[in-house]
């Protein structure tokens, strides 16, 4: 059934959900019109809303029925219960341009985690929720994508589910600490003062989960470990949940060598963006390596994520498409 009225005027177009509630409005605008505006921003036109209705000012045929097809799915997105911010609509906006279906209810049933506050942490594009899935499925999964997709984040947040579920005894959290190196032996403080600064947005999600407090308290007693990638030479990691980031900065060896970690009952992510590699020109990626080496392993997952599945500011998303275009 459609959940629309169409209205043409002579100079403006409008739409009127059907039975609509003031409470449903309100989630579908947004806080200060926040969601209308993203909208507006995302069609490059003037969106309205009074009296139950919207307004469509300057829009041709094909980008008014993509409108009202964002409207429709973020409605019956709300009504299923998901509140809803200016990444879906950006993300619905983005669907609709290419006429995709625009689905957000199968994503509500991917719940990765729950953070300190209670909330729900659960994948807001298709690409998360492919990884999200990946990550239960297989030992070992790799996340190659841009800034802002969410690779970090729902890996820390997938291995402190593990590690309440009592999947896993352990998570260990790793990346090469310097862009071109490791030379951490020119970095004052000890060894958790020196890698600390690199591994800021892994602690960032691990107090969202655990809190501060709690994050130490499992540090001190080895159920978390930090450890820069060097300090994995030599080691098996059995019973752990281990997550390498920032890995488009490894070399081959180092690769190689930290895969092979890999111990019984244990999981890995690797994380990483392609676009951003600090290494020699001359010297290969040990991500892009791996990548191709290994794909089409069992027990091991490439996932691509895009500019789709960014879920920050939506200038983000341009800026990554702006310099994808310079190849």
């Amino acid at each position: 059934m459609k959940t629309r009225e169409v209205i043409n005027l002579v100079q403006n177009r409008s739409i009127q959900l059907k039975e609509m509630s003031d409470t449903e409005a309100m989630a579908l605008t947004g806080a200060y019109d926040r969601n209308l505006k993203a909208l507006s921003h995302a069609f490059e036109t003037e969106i309205s809303f009074r009296d139950n209705e919207f307004f469509i000012h300057n829009c041709d045929d094909e980008q008014y029925e993509q409108i009202v097809t964002v409207l429709e799915a973020l409605l019956e997105s709300v009504r299923s219960g998901r509140r809803i911010n200016e990444g879906d609509v950006n993300y619905a906006a983005r669907l609709a341009g290419r006429n995709e279906k625009i689905v957000f209810e199968d994503l509500e049933s991917f719940v990765v985690g729950r953070t300190m506050s209670g909330k729900a942490v659960v994948p807001r594009t298709k690409g998360q929720k492919e990884f999200v899935q990946a990550m239960a499925d297989n030992p070992i999964v790799f996340a190659i994508g841009p800034a802002g997709t969410g690779k970090t984040y729902l890996a820390v947040v997938q291995a402190v589910s593990a590690l309440k579920k009592g999947e896993v005894k352990r998570i260990v959290l790793t990346r090469p600490a310097v862009e071109a190196g490791e030379n951490l032996g020119f970095l004052p403080g000890d060894l958790k003062e020196k890698v600390d600064p690199y591994l800021t947005p892994l602690y960032d999600a691990l107090h969202d989960m655990l809190g501060n407090e709690q994050t130490e308290k499992l540090m001190e007693r080895g159920a978390i470990e930090v450890a820069p990638l060097a300090y994995m030479r030599g080691r098996t990691l059995n019973d752990s949940y281990v997550i390498l980031d920032e890995a488009q900065n490894t070399t081959g060896p180092q690769m190689k060598m930290f895969l092979t970690r890999l111990g019984f009952h244990s999981r890995m992510v690797i994380t990483g963006d392609v676009t951003q590699i600090d290494l020699d020109r001359r010297t290969p990626s040990g991500l892009i390596q791996a990548a191709e080496i290994l794909k089409g392993i069992e027990g091991i997952r490439v996932m691509r994520l895009s500019a789709d599945d960014v879920v920050r500011h939506p200038l983000v998303q341009k800026i990554i498409e702006a310099y994808g275009e310079l190849g």
